[in-house]
C-alpha cells in the first residue's frame, strides 16, 4: 500500500503559482534532445505548472500529473497539456505510452522504488527519465547573499525536512536505477526580482511553514529586516540565481 504524499505545499498553492520561478530554455532543449520521439511527455508531480510549457513548447502531448488537486488548478491552460491528479507510482498512463518522464523539483519527494516502477511500466523500451533539482539561490551583492544564506542554513536549520539534502547534494545523493547518459551539462535559473518578489518565494518554502507550525509566527520579518537596507528600495531589483543538477539515463 502506498503510503501518503508529503503535502508541503498544497496549502500554500496560489503562493507557489505566483512565486516559484520557471527554467531555462537551454534545459529543455538538452532534455527534449535525449528523448527518441517528441510525440508524449509525462510530467510527473507538475505541481502548479512551472516546467509544464516548456515541455509543451517541444512535445506534441503531455499529460502533467500531481496528486495535489490544489497545485494541478493553478497551472496553466495549454492546448497540447492533459493535466490530471495522480500520484507519482499511478499515473494512470498506460504501457509503454510516452517518451519522456521529467521531474522538476520532486524526485526527492518520492517513494522511489514504486515511482521507478511506474515510470519504466509507461516509458517506450527506448525512453528517457529526466530528474532535476534547483538548489540554493544566490543574490548578486555580498552582503544581501550572506543574510539570506544565514536565515536558509541557519533560522532555518531545524525545519527543512530531511528529503531537502537530497536537493542540496544536487541529486547525486539519491537513486537512479538507469543507464546514466552521460556529460549532463549544468544550467541556471535567473530572476532579476525585488526584494518583495523574493520574500514571496521564501513564503513557499517548506522550512517556513514548518518554522510557522512549531513557533507559532512567521520568521519573514527576520529576513525582510536582514536584507532591506542592503537591498535599494522596494522597486530595485536583484539578480537571484539557483545552480540546476540534471539526472538523465533509461532503463
Amino acid at each position: 500500500m502506498t503510503s501518503p504524499f508529503p503535502d508541503h505545499f498544497s496549502e500554500r498553492a496560489d503562493a507557489y503559482a505566483a512565486h516559484r520561478p520557471t527554467y531555462p530554455d537551454d534545459l529543455f532543449d538538452f532534455v527534449a534532445s535525449a528523448a527518441p520521439r517528441r510525440n508524449r511527455a509525462w510530467e510527473c508531480a507538475a505541481g502548479s505548472g512551472q516546467a509544464t510549457l516548456g515541455l509543451a513548447a517541444r512535445f506534441e502531448r503531455v499529460v502533467a500529473t500531481d496528486a495535489s488537486a490544489a497545485q494541478i488548478a493553478r497551472a496553466p491552460a495549454h492546448p497540447r497539456v492533459e493535466y490530471r491528479v495522480a500520484a507519482a507510482d499511478r499515473s494512470g498512463l498506460e504501457d509503454s505510452s510516452v517518451d519522456l518522464v521529467a521531474v522538476a523539483q520532486a524526485l526527492h519527494w518520492f517513494d522511489a522504488p514504486a515511482f521507478y516502477l511506474e515510470a519504466r511500466r509507461v516509458l517506450a523500451s527506448d525512453g528517457v527519465l529526466a530528474a532535476w533539482c534547483y538548489g540554493t539561490a544566490r543574490l548578486d551583492d555580498g552582503a544581501l547573499d550572506s543574510a539570506f544564506r544565514r536565515f536558509h542554513y541557519c533560522v532555518l536549520a531545524a525545519h527543512w525536512p530531511l528529503e531537502r539534502r537530497a536537493v542540496e547534494s544536487g541529486y547525486r545523493t539519491l537513486s537512479f536505477p538507469l543507464r546514466e547518459i552521460a556529460g549532463s551539462p549544468e544550467f541556471e535559473i535567473a530572476a532579476d526580482w525585488t526584494l518583495g518578489d523574493l520574500l514571496g518565494y521564501v513564503r513557499t518554502w517548506s522550512a517556513v511553514r514548518s518554522y510557522e507550525s512549531a513557533c507559532g509566527e512567521a520568521p519573514i520579518g527576520e529576513l525582510e529586516r536582514a536584507l532591506a537596507g542592503s537591498w535599494g528600495g522596494a522597486e530595485s531589483r536583484r539578480r537571484v540565481v539557483w545552480p540546476v543538477h540534471v539526472r538523465i539515463g533509461r532503463f
